[in-house]
């Protein structure tokens, strides 16, 4: 066989591979999620964590320019030899695939954490609408307990590279009731990438390759613990967005600061108030009423934020991200975000917010 079908078949036999593996989730578990990926993901973030900048960035950069660059030497022989030029391109993305599952991707396919955790996915409408009465009464407390004026919008009074290091304390009390969300070695950078990741529609995002969590710095500073803990919880081997907006939200409320916990509260109770929003327009309205003004100012300040940056950029990327999210294992897409709700739900049922 010639040497340049072994990676594009290489890449047939990953995809195969990978329909195959979400029927082996206490194998992934057990031998990657709580083995392997713990020693590659320590590793990586002991070497890059004294690195102020994000090295991941970098080298997306530089392999941007080197994809553009390899186009534009080809380009005048892409009909004559477009068959090796297809197969070179198949080799590259199979080593990519390769690479991105060693490093974490495998954690796609791991046991769901509520099986982990034995919370139960159900609820009723009952059962929501009484957690967001219980939130929306602790997240009012919190929001007067800062600012002492219930029309006072919460202002975040510490720096970028202070959230960073505060976060910890909430992960540290985290993990005294639940072990697996230990978190070690600090690796949170602000993008380089910032400015298009807005316009794409993203407040952060995880290099597999590098195990940097990587942050919009432009978002607004009251949302950055809750946007923080959630990357941080991909670094720790969980993949699923509504399982990281869960172990995100814990992370926060379970903090000592204030700040922290009205980031992870006004989070939560954002989520819910949606939910009213699309099954019940009438409760929604009673239910925004009970909602302190300086909270809502906040959920504003949020809204505008994005809107400057609101074009078919962000359209198109969510697009490419709830395929992305569909192929690899969960089948909620960009809507699982939104999923963490019923394991909040079930997990507070039995705990004081």
């Amino acid at each position: 066989m010639k040497s340049k079908y072994v990676l594009p078949l290489f890449l047939l036999v990953q995809i195969i591979f990978y329909k195959i593996l979400p029927y082996f989730p206490d194998f992934v578990e057990g031998f990657y999620s709580k083995n392997l990926f713990v020693r590659i993901s320590h590793f990586s973030r002991t070497v890059l964590s004294n690195i102020p900048f994000s090295v991941g960035d970098i080298i997306y950069a530089l392999l941007m320019i080197s994809i553009i660059s390899w186009f534009w030497k080809v380009r005048k022989t892409w009909k004559t030899d477009w068959k090796d030029h297809l197969l070179k391109i198949l080799g590259k993305i199979s080593v990519f695939y390769f690479f991105f599952h060693l490093l974490w991707a495998f954690n796609y396919y791991r046991k769901p954490l509520f099986e982990k955790m034995e919370i139960k996915r159900e609820y009723t409408d009952a059962d929501l609408l009484a957690f967001t009465k219980r939130l929306i009464a602790k997240t009012n407390e919190v929001q007067f307990q800062i600012t002492k004026n219930k029309s006072s919008k919460i202002v975040f009074p510490y720096s970028q590279k202070e959230s960073f290091n505060m976060i910890l304390n909430g992960y540290d009390n985290l993990a005294k009731e639940h072990p697996y969300f230990e978190y070690k070695t600090l690796s949170v950078k602000k993008s380089l990438f910032s400015l298009p990741l807005t316009y794409m529609g993203f407040g952060g995002y995880l290099n597999p390759f590098t195990n940097e969590a990587q942050i919009n710095d432009l978002l607004p500073m009251y949302t950055f613990p809750l946007t923080t803990s959630h990357e941080m919880a991909h670094q720790i081997g969980f993949a699923s967005e509504s399982e990281c907006n869960f172990i995100g939200l814990l992370a926060s409320v379970k903090n000592d600061n204030l700040y922290y916990q009205y980031a992870g509260y006004s989070f939560a109770l954002r989520y819910c108030l949606g939910i009213w929003k699309f099954k019940n327009e009438k409760i929604f309205e009673i239910l925004k009423k009970q909602v302190n003004t300086g909270i809502l100012k906040n959920y504003q300040e949020d809204q505008d934020f994005w809107k400057k940056y609101d074009t078919f950029i962000d359209k198109g990327f969510h697009f490419l991200w709830d395929s992305f999210l569909k192929t690899n294992n969960q089948k909620d897409g960009m809507k699982s975000y939104s999923k963490f709700i019923d394991l909040t739900i079930n997990y507070y049922k039995t705990r004081k917010l």
